[in-house]
């Protein structure tokens, strides 16, 4: 039986997967710049196509065996509708925000694509305005706006690489910030009534069949990968999708999606601050501020609007 939302746990839980994040981000730069193997050693290049693939399909088959035994198949039947649901939310919003977003780092670089995939708050606050979910208000938009900004300093927009034009890259990184506000939008209102186990599991059935369809096994298997990066795409995957992923959905069951994404902007945050005490990279005066910028708006998006108190979001489902 469900409990009803208790904002501190989405909080905690929201956090909790933008760390994972940051830690993985982290982990993939080191991985790729040869500081984490010993000796020196390097991973060989892994296309960011089938990083994306492999992170869901390696977390799916760490996933199925684990609810299949604790569970059994009948209680992991949705209805036909339902799974239709499950599979464009994987489709549109997990595979499409992944992949689009390695590729505009590729064509692009990390503060281009972090930055506008960022602007994914704004999208979500521009989409509950506009159905009536929410009612705007001066703190939630200014929360919104500091979050941006504070992700744009954080990531080194201002004073360093900047901005990059690209036509494929910066394309690819606001398609990536749509699919981003798709799955926080369209994932609160499927958690409201299943489990969240139940909800990733099929997300990531989805997400995993529609990679085998575009990108087929001998495709990987000729890439002729080694054991370490096979290894560290399995533990890639735990850290960047099946960890981070189960906590930001149990999140969204607790709380609104403008407020749960405005929190996920700790990510870069986290990404910055593990990176600057484990692999040394330096923390830049700029970046301190953004870093305070997304603090703040999270503790303003948190605070209860006094002409709503009360009132209880209700996200209909994107059609």
């Amino acid at each position: 039986m469900k409990t009803g939302p208790h904002p501190l746990r989405g909080y905690f839980y929201i956090a909790s997967a933008a760390l994972l994040w940051g830690v993985s981000a982290t982990l993939g730069r080191a991985a790729f710049t040869g500081r984490l193997l010993h000796g020196g050693a390097s991973l060989s290049a892994i296309d960011p196509l089938i990083l994306s693939q492999s992170r869901a399909t390696l977390s799916l088959a760490v996933l199925l065996p684990v609810l299949l035994v604790r569970r059994g198949a009948s209680a992991l039947r949705v209805p036909g509708r339902d799974l239709v649901r499950f599979f464009l939310l994987g489709v549109l919003g997990v595979a499409a925000s992944n992949y689009l977003y390695y590729l505009a780092i590729q064509r692009t670089n990390v503060a281009t694509a972090i930055i506008l995939q960022y602007t994914a708050p704004v999208w979500v606050l521009l989409y509950t305005v506009a159905r009536g979910a929410q009612r705007p208000s001066v703190r939630r938009s200014g929360a919104v706006c500091l979050a941006v900004a504070g992700c744009a300093l954080a990531v080194g927009f201002v004073g360093s690489g900047g901005f990059r034009m690209d036509a494929v890259g910066v394309t690819a990184a606001l398609l990536a910030a749509f699919s981003f506000a798709f799955y926080n939008v369209s994932g609160h209102s499927v958690l409201a009534r299943y489990d969240r186990w139940k909800v990733l599991l099929w997300v990531l059935v989805g997400t995993s069949s529609f990679w085998i369809f575009v990108n087929p096994p001998w495709k990987i298997i000729s890439a002729h990968y080694g054991r370490q990066s096979w290894g560290f795409m399995l533990v890639f995957s735990l850290v960047s999708v099946l960890g981070p992923f189960s906590c930001y959905f149990a999140g969204l069951q607790h709380l609104e999606p403008t407020r749960a994404i405005v929190v996920s902007c700790l990510e870069p945050v986290f990404s910055i601050v593990i990176a600057a005490l484990v692999l040394g990279e330096l923390l830049r005066p700029m970046q301190t501020v953004g870093i305070v910028l997304v603090l703040v708006a999270i503790v303003l998006i948190q605070l209860p609007e006094r002409t709503n108190r009360g009132e209880e979001l209700v996200v209909e489902p994107i059609e």
